[in-house]
């Protein structure tokens, strides 16, 4: 690999300086380049040819920099482009999904650039492109697809689409019959739409010109955005909403959130003009996430100092907060990261000493069993199923040598069937490769967990350079998945190491509050 001792000589760009103060709290502050903050980033949002001439020239200034200063490095970035493109399957696609009649699914072609969503009859059969997201992008500078649902009864698609690179998304219905757009048109939401349960409208979130989701409104097909109702409105500046529902379309739940506290409303899918329902009030610190399970919810919360989470259950039709019951208790030290119901079984993610786990449970004997899987560090995912009804669940799995790979699991018999292995087109052996799990002691004597990956005929007596990877914030984890770009790296004799430092989840809620305000050092000294 290409080493430079030295820099080349570069002159960085030298902004003007325009002090600005202002006072707070009696202390008064000097900025001399507040000028390059817009003073119009709302509107810029929806028309970057509004960025002021200087500001975009301050800009273009500091790139041509960026240029010169790693100009002896260019034939290398072509070089780690090339392999990093070719480890990438570009006509890649998803292992379908079945509702009912159908399977759904999406991919990209050869060349492409979106995604394409289709689907092909349940048991097999030739597939049918519902929304190709290429075509869509033609002739657009900026086009990128958010949220896409079909309807309960298939008969229509709703999608989002940003064409501006505001983040502003506008809502389409197209009829899937004819691959026609319904008139209906939903400008500046948050990038998705739920079904009601009568398939002839949906639930949707729109943006405030700070860019939170604020409103949740329900638009009847047909009707003029503008008569569009207002389901609820959220005026605390603090808090974002989602809208969502259940796969058995029997409930819409608009979850209300900061970072540490949540309050749920519900409303059924039949009655899309009811007044929602509150679960529980928002208590400051208090966090809850309801999930289906038929005639109950599942909520999964922090209440009662359940620092690490512990599941509860309450009827479906009054499930306030004085009808939680216990299902499974509180462990400190597991946490428990996620729920999802079917009629026989309940499935949870956890995540224990720094490693994700899945746990299967009987709903009628409460008998539970784990997934079992083999490497020392690895990633584990959720994918749920679009059917309640059903035995079949299904989950990802990937590690720092092993690519990604899709099962479906029956969670009766327990028989793991293998869908899809990622496919690494350049070439992968992982027999190539080891990765591994150790503890390091922090300086207050706290282990912390590193995930390591490294080439099999790597030194490891101190000489091979080491890129040490770590975050630490928001209580965000980083897994220890499969990713290619990292093998341009351990090919060339590096260690790649991930230290899941504190102010991540990684050994449970406890592990995210020693990593925050004032115990923001840790995340550095770990």
């Amino acid at each position: 690999m290409t080493k430079t001792s030295i820099f080349p000589i570069v002159s960085p760009p030298t902004p003007e300086k325009r002090p600005v103060s202002d006072t707070h709290h009696g202390i008064t502050r000097t900025d001399d380049y507040a000028w390059l903050r817009a003073g119009n980033w709302q509107e810029m949002f929806r028309d970057p040819s509004l960025l002021d001439t200087g500001i975009r020239a301050e800009l273009e200034a500091e790139n041509a920099y960026q240029s010169k200063l790693m100009a002896d490095t260019v034939e290398l970035q072509k070089q780690l482009f090339k392999e990093m493109k070719g480890r990438i399957k570009e006509d890649d696609s998803s292992v379908p999904m079945k509702d009912g009649p159908y399977a759904y699914g999406s991919s990209f072609k050869l060349g492409g650039e979106q995604p394409r969503y289709f689907r092909m009859p349940r048991d097999g059969g030739a597939e049918h492109i519902l929304l190709d997201g290429d075509a869509e992008a033609a002739g657009k500078a900026y086009f990128r697809l958010g949220g896409v649902d079909h309807s309960a009864d298939h008969a229509r698609l709703l999608w989002a689409f940003d064409d501006k690179g505001s983040e502003f998304y506008t809502l389409r219905v197209r009829d899937l019959a004819d691959g026609k757009e319904l008139a209906d048109q939903i400008p500046d939401t948050g990038g998705s739409g739920v079904w009601n349960a009568g398939n002839d409208g949906f639930f949707y979130t729109r943006l405030d010109p700070n860019h939170r989701p604020s409103k949740v409104l329900f638009h009847a097909l047909g009707d003029r955005e503008q008569s569009d109702r207002l389901s609820y409105e959220e005026t605390d500046p603090g808090f974002f909403m989602n809208v969502d529902g259940t796969r058995s379309n029997e409930w819409i739940m608009i979850g209300i959130n900061d970072h540490e506290t949540s309050e749920y409303r519900l409303m059924r899918a039949d009655d899309p003009f009811a007044e929602p329902k509150l679960v529980s009030p928002r208590e400051i610190g208090l966090q809850y996430e309801l999930e289906e399970g038929g005639d109950i919810f599942f909520i999964l919360t922090n209440a009662d100092g359940a620092k690490d989470f512990k599941i509860m259950t309450a009827p479906a039709g009054d499930p306030v907060r004085a009808n939680w019951q216990e299902l499974v208790p509180h462990e400190p030290g597991r946490l428990i990261l996620s729920v999802i119901g079917f009629r026989d079984h309940m499935v949870r993610l956890e995540r224990k000493e720094g490693l994700p786990r899945i746990v299967v449970r009987d709903r009628i004997s409460g008998e539970e069993h784990l997934l079992s899987l083999d490497e020392e560090a690895f990633s584990l995912g959720l994918s749920g199923s679009y059917e309640y009804d059903t035995e079949i669940m299904r989950f990802s799995y990937s590690s720092m040598t092993t690519p990604a790979q899709v099962f479906d699991y029956n969670m009766r018999t327990r028989e793991r069937v293998l869908l899809k292995t990622q496919e690494v087109p350049s070439g992968h052996d992982a027999d190539h490769y080891v990765t591994r799990r150790l503890m390091a002691p922090a300086s207050d004597g706290e282990l912390v967990p590193i995930s390591l990956l490294h080439h099999r005929d790597t030194p490891l007596d101190g000489s091979a350079p080491c890129l040490l990877y770590g975050y630490g914030s928001y209580g965000i984890t980083v897994p220890a998945a499969f990713n290619t770009n990292w093998f341009s790296l351990v090919d060339r004799g590096f260690v790649f190491a991930i230290a899941h430092v504190r102010g991540g989840k990684d050994k449970g809620y406890g592990w995210y509050d020693d990593g925050k305000r004032e115990n923001k050092m840790n995340t550095f000294t770990d």
